[in-house]
């Protein structure tokens, strides 16, 4: 599998179990209207998920992520 769709597979899966666990907090919490609740875990989750890059460095495609928790990037 190329670097790219590792990339787009790690982006969605970060993205897709913080919007769960926040979707299913977020309606045990409060009681809001389904769409706001949808919404509320989409901004949650888009800023708390880690985010993955392919980059080219000397030749060879390497995978960088950075997390707002985490200081820089890191080398997956």
């Amino acid at each position: 599998m190329s670097p790219k769709i590792k990339t787009i597979l790690l982006n969605f899966l970060g993205f897709a179990i913080l919007f769960l666990v926040a979707r299913i907090a977020f309606g045990y919490l409060l009681n809001l209207d389904r769409l706001y609740l949808a919404m509320g875990a989409a901004i949650i989750a888009s800023i708390l998920a880690p985010k993955f890059a392919a980059v080219e460095v000397k030749g060879s495609s390497k995978i960088l992520m950075k997390w707002i928790f985490i200081k820089g990037f890191r080398e997956i």
